[in-house]
């Protein structure tokens, strides 16, 4: 005999899978802001306050964002210095504009490139036609389907 069942019992929600369970992260992640760049900023250790650390982080950019303008990140407010703002232990959430966040990004790679051309050039100033030294490739790729 075949099967009665009606069609309106066989749809796909019918038939999906029950979400498994997972811990929440320790440090969650705030709802993307178009032109912002979020990062957590340390503003203690071990229970003692590291001003240094993050007036640096906040003359580099960063501002501490305000609990209320994230409300999805579900954190109870803390009693101090910053309980209008997102703190998780000794680290508060910081927003920074894009743009200075790229720039300061090339900054370093600058740094970084002269400081290989550098140690590059030092090297290679012993070089012997005995023993020849090969410039590395410094380039990396990527192989897919292999």
């Amino acid at each position: 005999m075949a099967d009665r069942t009606p069609r309106s019992m066989d749809l796909r929600e019918n038939q999906e899978r029950i979400k498994a369970w997972a811990p929440p992260s320790i440090l969650p992640d705030p709802t993307p802001q178009e032109g912002y760049t979020f990062r957590y900023v340390r503003i203690g250790y071990a229970g003692q306050s590291d001003k240094i650390n993050a007036s640096a982080q906040f003359r580099q950019g960063y501002e501490p964002v305000r609990a209320k303008d994230h409300p999805e990140l579900q954190v109870r407010p803390d009693k101090g210095e910053y309980e209008n703002n997102v703190v998780i232990g000794d680290l508060i959430l910081c927003k920074a504009p894009t743009e200075i966040i790229n720039q300061r990004q090339a900054h370093y790679q600058r740094l970084t490139d002269s400081q290989i051309e550098g140690v590059d050039n030092s090297l290679f100033s012993q070089n012997d036609p005995r023993a020849p030294l090969h410039r590395p490739e410094r380039a990396s790729s990527v192989m897919r389907n292999r």
